[in-house]
């Protein structure tokens, strides 16, 4: 079986396209998609955190599982250059399923 040749990719940014610094990402699933909402969390007080959601994009299962394999890879590889990323241990809860 022959392996298909990879097609040459031109990646164009439409004029709507911005890139924003997020440190905040809530992820909602249902059978069709994958939702992904991003936004800046803010810590109000010591016991108060404020969320701003600025922007959704919904993927397909396919992408979101694509998407997945690609930021394990990154991940790796800035671990393995900068040492090990740590998590906050109480920012790590699960929330529902929607």
């Amino acid at each position: 079986m022959a392996i298909p040749t990879q097609p040459n990719i031109k990646l164009v940014n439409s004029p709507e396209y911005r890139e924003s610094y997020a440190n905040s990402v809530q992820v909602r699933v249902n059978v069709w998609d994958f939702f992904l909402v991003f936004g800046t969390l803010q810590q109000q007080t010591e016991n108060h955190v404020e969320v701003l959601n600025f922007h959704g994009i919904y993927l397909s299962p396919q992408q979101a599982k694509a998407l997945t394999s690609i930021l394990q890879q990154n991940v790796a590889s800035y671990e393995s250059t900068f040492g090990e990323i740590k998590l906050d241990p109480r920012m790590t809860a699960t929330g529902p399923v929607h």
